[in-house]
């Protein structure tokens, strides 16, 4: 593990780095706050690792949850930190263009509010990420047609149908208000 000289996400919660996959397990067909608490200790456990793309696709997995209030923050601030932080020797993938095909491949349960964090997190990549280094997929916005909603929009589609601070927590982090 190279957990001794990599700093947490201080955004995510306190754990350590032995967690593997078999940790949400118990708690994905419930689906709920256990799920998503889970999902955020297994992200943290594989930034510990030097995994960071299997971090962020657990902090996705976490948008899955359904917690009307969850008891620790939506992780938008914990990705934005992870991507700042980012270790050019271990692998990261195009989290840009991952988020804009999540969000243009989501289905149910709770399909629009699902999609909205997808482009959430994608305008949060765009805003830290070198666009030069992490392109869009225009052949997927050419092939489809694709409109890539205003971040406006997601902001009032957030407020309307996400969790409560929600809006805010994101809104923070794009520098609107």
């Amino acid at each position: 593990m190279r957990c001794e000289s990599i700093a947490a996400n201080p955004h995510l919660p306190t754990v350590t780095a032995e967690l593997n996959w078999e940790h949400t397990r118990a708690h994905r067909q419930e689906c709920g706050p256990c799920y998503y608490y889970a999902c955020l200790e297994l992200a943290q456990a594989y930034w510990l690792q030097g995994k960071q793309a299997q971090a962020i696709l657990q902090m996705n997995k976490s948008f899955l949850a359904d917690v009307p209030e969850p008891q620790h923050p939506l992780p938008y601030a914990a990705l934005g930190w992870l991507l700042e932080h980012r270790r050019a020797q271990e692998f990261l993938g195009n989290p840009i263009r991952h988020f804009q095909h999540l969000a243009t491949r989501m289905t149910p349960p709770r399909k629009q509010l699902r999609t909205l964090r997808a482009w959430a997190c994608f305008y949060i990549s765009k805003k830290v990420l070198p666009a030069d280094d992490y392109p869009l997929d225009t052949a997927q916005i050419k092939k489809e047609e694709l409109v890539i909603p205003e971040i406006d929009q997601v902001l009032e589609g957030l407020d309307v149908l996400g969790v409560s601070g929600e809006y805010a927590s994101f809104a923070l982090l794009v520098n609107t208000a």
